[in-house]
């Protein structure tokens, strides 16, 4: 049963822990709205899945973004505590550090569980997502931007094209004009000029090129200021749209599942797997060594601890970065340096709460004057 007290933590904790989320996650949804802009622009997909994808990344990134907001909400909560006097009077009246450990180990262990979840499956599963429903999309025209019955730029071809119908799906055309415009090694414009009676959405098998095959047609090329027109009539006539680009930063190991990982013996793999296992108790060490680190006087900045606090989990993170980096070359065969610097980190955070809460010997038994 929860006394007064601790249900008062929990609900302050956590109100200010989903405020921290909340700010967070529109820190990460609009870096990655600006990447996703970009490979729309690139062609890497359609601006037509564009928020579902944006979306699916905004909660792969909440991965790394739960052990941030845990550790700034909870230094936040306390921070207010200590500044209003509200700690100093409860410690005065006798609370020790298990009262505010309570509190804080209950509303660990609900961010810890949402961690783990996100890490381990939400976070995958949004990632295998995404790719699904981006390569989807580039098998339909519709998805491409064409429509039917109106004049279209070709996606990043520099033309036109018409059809005056399209299948429900996206990739079958009906009737079909075209027409783009191309230099010669020469210098001369061309403007070659397509038209078909049916066409068919296609791409490679690695999935990277889509094409359009014409079917039954003919083709014009007309040079610019020049009499050598050449008309030719075909029963398929492939013409390419834009390139689906991949991004460059992507990881393969990324969207596997975490059982595949767990299962591979694959540097790469590996380090992919140890760094989702290790957002969880992320979370709990920076909960615990956020205690220390909110104490702080009335007389003090605002934000002071909490650019401290900011600094120590720049380097705790540095350094499971470059652990993470250490399993993915090879180097390291195993995920114990990371969770020794787990043990490191929480040994820290308990010796400066004993510290606080060490009793304090008078001035005059210091001295060896009788009290």
């Amino acid at each position: 049963m929860l006394s007064i007290l601790d249900r008062y933590f929990l609900r302050e904790l956590a109100q200010t822990v989903a405020a921290t989320v909340v700010v967070l996650l529109v820190i990460v949804a609009g870096s990655a709205f600006a990447k996703v802009l970009q490979q729309v622009a690139n062609g890497s997909f359609p601006a037509s899945v564009m928020f579902q994808v944006l979306g699916l990344r905004t909660l792969d990134g909440l991965t790394n973004m739960m052990p941030l907001a845990s550790f700034v909400g909870v230094l936040m909560g306390l921070g207010r505590m200590y500044r209003e006097s509200e700690m100093h009077v409860l410690s005065s009246s006798g609370m020790g550090p298990g009262g505010l450990l309570r509190p804080v180990l209950i509303l660990g262990a609900m961010l810890v569980a949402i961690t783990a979840l996100v890490s381990l499956w939400l976070g995958p599963w949004a990632v295998r997502t995404s790719d699904a429903l981006v390569t989807e999309a580039n098998r339909s025209v519709i998805a491409a931007g064409l429509d039917a019955g109106r004049f279209t730029e070709l996606p990043g071809k520099g033309g036109i094209i018409f059809v005056d119908s399209i299948s429900r799906d996206g990739s079958k055309l009906g009737r079909t004009f075209v027409a783009t415009q191309s230099s010669s090694k020469d210098g001369t414009l061309h403007v070659k000029v397509v038209s078909a009676a049916s066409g068919e959405l296609y791409q490679e098998s690695n999935g990277d090129g889509r094409f359009i095959a014409f079917k039954d047609g003919w083709q014009y090329d007309i040079p610019l200021g020049a009499n050598n027109w050449r008309q030719m009539r075909y029963q398929r006539n492939d013409t390419s749209l834009s390139s689906v680009k991949g991004d460059e930063d992507d990881d393969p190991s990324h969207s596997k599942g975490s059982w595949t990982l767990f299962k591979s013996t694959d540097p790469g793999d590996r380090a992919e797997f140890a760094w989702r296992a290790n957002a969880p108790p992320l979370t709990l060490v920076l909960l615990l060594l956020a205690l220390p680190l909110a104490r702080q006087s009335p007389r003090e900045p605002k934000y002071g601890r909490l650019l401290l606090a900011v600094v120590a989990f720049y380097l705790y993170y540095t350094l499971l970065a470059l652990g993470r980096a250490q399993i993915g070359k090879g180097h390291w065969h195993g995920e114990a340096p990371l969770w020794l610097l787990h043990a490191l980190v929480l040994a820290l955070a308990g010796w400066m709460l004993w510290q606080q809460y060490a009793p304090r010997r008078s001035v005059r038994s210091q001295a060896g004057m009788p009290a």
